[in-house]
């Protein structure tokens, strides 16, 4: 990534599995929160400063996450209709 400059990094962790957010700076003073899934997987939020992309970001990961985990577990077969 050019003219991003990393300025915030954390791990949170969320039904049992860690993630990682990371927090960057861009030229025109904006900034987004990253999390990777996977390689094709990523979740981003931005905001005018660290704290609003952070926020953000913050709010909705763990509805990313469970939403991951719920297709997870529709791909494998392992639920079950009520």
């Amino acid at each position: 990534m050019m003219g991003e400059t990393l300025v915030h990094k954390r791990e949170v962790e969320l039904n049992g599995d860690r993630y990682e957010i990371l927090v960057y700076c861009r030229e025109d003073g904006r900034h987004f929160a990253r999390t990777r899934f996977g390689e094709n997987d990523i979740i981003i939020h931005d905001g005018l400063s660290l704290e609003e992309a952070l926020e953000k970001h913050e709010k909705v990961l763990p509805v990313a996450v469970t939403c991951r985990q719920i297709l997870q577990q529709v791909k494998g077969g392992r639920l079950t209709e009520g």
